[in-house]
C-alpha cells in the first residue's frame, strides 16, 4: 500500500497553524488585561476582524449592548442604500410656502418636507427662511394665520426609549418634517454683579423663571430645566462675575410651530400685517403608518396645492458627513423618517423595516440587533459586535462603501481628537463613536502598523457613574494595531 505524497506547503500550512492560533490566543488574552484596567463592573464586547473576515480578537462577540451613536452607522448606511441621487441637490426635501385663500383671508401654509437645514440666520445664503417670508411679502402686504404643516411625517416627536430628561435640551429636541435652526433656541447667560441673577438673553418664543446667581468666584454651573411641550424655562446654578458669557442651546417641542412663529415675526419685519394667530397642522400617529397591521404598501398622499416658494438645499451627502463627524442627533433621526417615506408612510417602524431590509441583505442575523431609533438615544437598541463586523464588512464590499465610511471620524480629528491625536492611530483609525449614559461605543476600520486594514466593533455598557472606559479602549485598539 502506497501512502498518499502530501505536498510540501500543505504541511507547512499545518505547521503554521498552530503558532497563528498561539498568537491569536495570547493577543486576546493582552488585550483582556488591557481592559481589566477599566472601571470594576463594565461590561465590554469586542470583534476585530482582518481582510479575509477571520477574526483577530472576539471578546463577548454575539452579547447584546446597547449602541448609543453607532446607531447613526445604519441609518446613513440606510440612506446610501435606498435612497441614491445623494450627491445632487435635495429638491424633495426643502420646505415650502404657499397661500390658501378663503374669501377675502388669507393664509400662509409653511410645509416641510424632511430638510433638517432650514435657517432663520441673518447670515443665511442657502436653504433661508427669509427666502420664503420674501415671497410672501412680494405677493400680499396682510395675511391672516401662519401655520406650520409637519404632516409629511406622522407626529412622532420623540422616539422610543428616549429619556425624558433629554428632551429639554438639544440632544433631545423634537423630529419634525417641518425643522428650523436644528430645533434649538440660543440662549445667553451674562453675569451681572454678585449676589444678583445673571443677565439672560432668551427669545421670547419661552418664558423664564430665572432662579440663577452670579458669585464673586468659582466655576459657572448653569443649569437649566423644562418640563416636556412646557413653555417655562428654570434657570440654576452660578456664573462667576469675570466669566464669558455662557452659551445654552435650548430644545424645541414642537418645531413646526416655533418655524412658524419664526416666519410671523419675519413677515412683520417686512411690513406684512399678520391680522391671525400661529397654528400647525400635524398628522396623528395611526395603525395606517405601521407596516405590521397596514400591509407593506401604505396609502397615497394626495399631492399638494402648488407652492408660492419652495426651497431646494443641499445634496444630502453633506448631511450624512455632519451626522457621522459630529453625531448630529436631530438630522440622523430625520435621515430615518426620510428613508421611511421612501419604503412607507415616514414612520419610526417603517424606516426600521428598511434598517432590517438593510441588514438581512448584508446576512447579519436578525437576534444579533433591535433598533427604536435613528440617533441612538434610545435606550432600547441593542446590537452584537460581531453582528456589527459584518454589517461593516458588507459594507465595505457596496459601490457607496467608500463613500459611507468618508463621513465617519477619523482618529486625530474631531470627535477623536482627543483620543487618537498623535498615536499610531492618528488619521489612520475610521470610527463611528458613541456616548450614552453608563455606555461607550467605537465602531468601524483601522490601518495597523504594518498596513492591514481591520474591521472592528467595540462596546463599553454598565460603565459606573463618574468613569469612562474610552481610555481603557482605546489602549487596546493601540495595542491590536501594533500587533498586526
Amino acid at each position: 500500500m502506497h501512502r498518499a505524497l502530501v505536498p510540501p506547503f500543505v504541511l507547512l500550512l499545518v505547521a503554521a497553524l498552530p503558532t497563528a492560533l498561539h498568537a491569536q490566543s495570547a493577543l486576546q488574552s493582552r488585550v483582556e488585561d488591557v481592559l481589566r484596567s477599566a472601571s470594576p463592573g463594565t461590561r465590554f464586547g469586542l470583534v476585530v476582524a482582518d481582510e479575509t473576515g477571520t477574526e483577530i480578537v472576539a471578546i463577548n462577540p454575539d452579547q447584546r449592548f446597547i449602541p448609543a451613536s453607532n446607531t447613526k452607522m445604519f441609518t446613513t448606511a440606510a440612506a446610501f442604500w435606498s435612497l441614491g441621487a445623494l450627491d445632487q441637490p435635495d429638491e424633495a426635501g426643502g420646505a415650502a410656502v404657499r397661500i390658501d385663500q378663503t374669501g377675502k383671508q388669507r393664509d400662509v401654509i409653511l410645509e416641510g418636507h424632511g430638510d433638517a437645514r432650514l435657517s432663520s440666520a441673518p447670515a443665511c445664503t442657502v436653504d433661508c427662511l427669509a427666502t420664503l417670508a420674501d415671497a410672501v411679502a412680494a405677493k400680499t402686504g396682510v395675511v391672516r394665520d401662519v401655520v406650520g404643516d409637519d404632516s409629511l411625517y406622522p407626529d412622532e416627536r420623540w422616539s422610543p426609549g428616549m429619556s425624558w430628561n433629554n428632551i429639554p435640551t438639544k440632544s433631545g429636541t423634537a423630529t419634525s418634517a417641518l425643522t428650523l435652526d436644528d430645533n434649538e433656541l440660543p440662549v445667553a447667560v451674562t453675569p451681572s454683579t454678585p449676589g444678583r441673577p445673571p443677565t439672560v438673553t432668551l427669545p421670547p418664543y419661552y418664558t423664564l423663571e430665572n432662579g440663577a446667581l452670579t458669585t464673586a468666584t468659582g466655576a459657572t454651573t448653569i443649569t437649566f430645566d423644562r418640563a416636556p411641550n412646557g413653555t417655562v424655562v428654570r434657570l440654576g446654578g452660578t456664573i462667576a462675575v469675570a466669566s464669558k458669557p455662557e452659551p445654552l442651546r435650548l430644545g424645541i417641542d414642537d418645531p413646526a410651530h416655533y418655524a412658524a412663529w419664526m416666519l410671523r415675526n419675519m413677515l412683520v419685519a417686512r411690513g406684512v400685517r399678520v391680522t391671525g394667530d400661529v397654528s400647525v397642522r400635524h398628522r396623528p400617529l395611526t395603525p395606517a403608518d405601521d407596516p405590521a397591521i397596514r400591509g407593506s404598501v401604505p396609502a397615497a398622499r394626495p399631492p399638494a396645492p402648488a407652492a408660492l416658494a419652495r426651497l431646494t438645499p443641499p445634496p444630502l451627502i453633506e448631511d450624512l458627513t455632519l451626522i457621522n463627524k459630529v453625531s448630529q442627533n436631530l438630522h440622523a433621526e430625520l435621515m430615518l423618517r426620510r428613508v421611511a417615506l421612501k419604503h412607507g408612510s415616514g414612520s419610526i417602524a417603517d424606516g426600521q423595516v428598511a434598517v432590517r431590509a438593510m441588514l438581512a441583505e448584508a446576512g447579519v442575523p436578525r437576534v444579533a440587533f433591535d433598533f427604536a431609533d435613528g440617533s441612538g438615544m434610545s435606550s432600547y437598541n441593542r446590537v452584537t459586535p460581531r453582528g456589527v463586523v459584518t454589517f461593516l464588512r458588507w459594507v465595505s464590499a457596496q459601490p457607496w462603501g467608500t463613500a459611507w465610511r468618508a463621513t465617519l471620524p477619523v482618529g486625530g480629528e474631531g470627535t477623536l481628537t482627543r483620543r487618537f491625536a498623535g498615536t499610531a492611530l492618528d488619521h489612520r483609525l475610521f470610527a463611528k463613536t458613541g456616548t450614552l449614559n453608563a455606555t461607550n461605543a467605537l465602531s468601524g476600520y483601522m490601518v495597523t502598523k504594518s498596513g492591514r486594514m481591520l474591521t472592528m466593533a467595540f462596546y463599553a455598557n454598565d460603565v459606573p457613574e463618574g468613569a469612562s472606559a474610552t481610555r481603557a479602549m482605546d489602549a487596546a485598539l493601540l495595542l491590536i494595531a501594533s500587533q498586526n
